[in-house]
């Protein structure tokens, strides 16, 4: 998860440093150490990183596939297709409204 940040800060620096392994081992040990104080400092961390998960997990794992199959295959998608697509979209609608009004109530109970 951290990778991809990584590998954009590296991209930052100079070729000469980037290419190293200690470069490699310091950066994401200092992502993962910031990780572990944002964790701490930030009160519901928890929680919060509860609230983002199931509002964009299920939003990029179940709701956009569905709909960018429609969208790619178009007119070609057959009516068991699009009803199967649309069915997964609004199951996904359905699961990410449940997660976040669970994952709210739990923030609203620990002020």
């Amino acid at each position: 998860m951290m990778n991809p940040l990584a590998r954009s800060v590296e991209e930052l620096l100079p070729a000469s440093i980037s290419n190293t392994n200690w470069c490699f081992l310091l950066l994401r040990t200092a992502l993962v150490i910031s990780t572990v104080c944002a964790a701490f400092v930030i009160p519901f961390f928890g929680l919060v990183m509860a609230l983002i998960g199931s509002l964009l997990s299920v939003l990029v794992a179940v709701i956009l596939p569905a709909l960018c199959f429609l969208r790619i295959v178009g007119k070609k998608a057959t009516n068991t297709q699009v009803a199967l697509s649309i069915v997964i979209t609004a199951w996904g609608i359905v699961c990410a409204g449940f997660g976040s009004y669970s994952s709210l109530l739990k923030i609203l109970q620990q002020l």
